[in-house]
């Protein structure tokens, strides 16, 4: 029997992007010490109060069919966190539970793109981006940044694509390159969706990792609440990836339809997890500063560790828990230089190309390891950086 070419085509054809990050589990899997700055998980737990709420819940009896739009106590205690956060007047009309913030893109975009329509997305990307956008039936069109401008997304870039298009994804603070988008950025953006008619869907699962400048929500400037709909996650603000809970904030008429896709899919996330998030939430933004704050040490570490040399290049290091570093210098391609750190050191990080054409000659490295093994790690990496150059 033959498979869909919906689901035999979600990668285009090509690598989707985690080669090396396989490499180096079969290699953990062989019992060789790799040091895994690879991939975005804290290296704490979810905290224990969480844990023990999600237990009480579960064993309380919140273990059967949850509400399809998630518990109107979350939903509600979502809306007032965003509201607070925006100015923008929110109700739980306006929210969708979702299983994880992968779950709500996947939505967000089967909301805004009919099969056919060009949904265009920021390269580099979030390595899930073009498959999801196909996955939907859309055609993704990928806009370019460059290293010299930070990686900003350029206005003149997205008009090229803009008219013929229904929606553009956008993610900051960004996963990979650890930008924060400027507010002119962001105006500039919302001045194309408004122009050209695109719904703007807004990646913001990192909306609490900001090192420098300020998280602005585009559904927050004028004339975009009614055209924005906002991805949001438990996973990075609360150390609750494994917990799959995120949300879409948008319209009430989009997020009525989004209610009856999710009947049709996912059919809702589980009450218990839904318990422990809503508590999670309320612990308030002393908390949610202490789960970010192990990357912005690790960040000022990274700063201090690679100003010493002049080999490899950061990338304004603005928010997120990642770091884009530029190897350029040694002649190599990210990919080549990630397979021949990881075979002569055992430390795995992401080539910038598995994110788009915009980071090539770049390897992302996630600051997800003690600090000590942190700081070592990046030494290794820039001394064997330093090798390759002079060679």
């Amino acid at each position: 029997m033959q498979l869909s070419t919906r689901i035999t085509g979600l990668t285009g054809g090509g690598s989707d992007g985690w080669d090396v990050f396989l490499k180096a589990r079969d290699m953990i899997a062989q019992g060789v010490d790799v040091t895994e700055l690879t991939i975005g998980e804290h290296d704490i737990r979810t905290a224990a109060p969480i844990l023990q709420e999600m237990h009480a819940t579960a064993m309380g009896g919140h273990t059967g069919y949850a509400a399809v739009p998630g518990t109107s106590s979350l939903r509600d205690t979502v809306a007032a966190r965003v509201a607070e956060r925006t100015g923008v007047p929110t109700t739980r009309k306006n929210v969708l539970i979702t299983p994880g913030g992968q779950a709500a893109l996947f939505a967000a975009h089967m909301a805004a793109c009919d099969p056919g329509d060009t949904a265009l997305y920021i390269d580099p990307y979030y390595a899930t981006y073009p498959g999801t956008l196909r996955g939907v039936g859309a055609i993704p069109q990928a806009i370019e940044t460059r290293a010299r401008d930070a990686f900003q997304p350029r206005a003149e870039a997205i008009r090229a694509h803009s008219k013929s298009a229904k929606s553009l994804l956008i993610n900051t603070p960004n996963n990979p390159t650890g930008v924060v988008y400027s507010d002119a950025t962001l105006q500039e953006i919302a001045g194309i969706c408004q122009a050209d008619d695109l719904w703007l869907i807004s990646d913001e699962v990192y909306d609490t990792q900001v090192w420098e400048g300020r998280h602005l929500s585009p559904r927050a400037l004028p004339g975009m609440a009614e055209r924005t709909l906002v991805v949001g996650s438990m996973s990075k603000s609360h150390a609750m990836t494994g917990s799959r809970c995120g949300w879409i904030v948008g319209p009430e008429t989009a997020i009525e339809r989004l209610i009856t896709l999710a009947t049709h899919t996912t059919y809702g996330v589980p009450g218990f997890i839904q318990d422990a998030s809503q508590f999670a939430l309320t612990q308030g933004e002393a908390f949610e500063a202490e789960i970010a704050a192990p990357f912005q040490r690790r960040r000022a570490i990274a700063t201090h560790v690679l100003a010493q040399q002049n080999t490899v290049g950061l990338v304004p290091a603005q928010g997120a828990m990642y770091l884009m570093l530029d190897i350029r210098a040694t002649g190599m391609t990210g990919e080549d230089f990630a397979y021949d750190l990881l075979d002569a050191h055992h430390i795995a990080v992401m080539p910038g190309e598995s994110f788009g054409t915009s980071a090539a000659g770049h390897i992302r490295v996630a600051m997800t390891i003690e600090d000590g093994a942190f700081e070592s790690a990046l030494q290794t990496l820039c001394d064997h950086a330093k090798t390759l150059a002079a060679a």
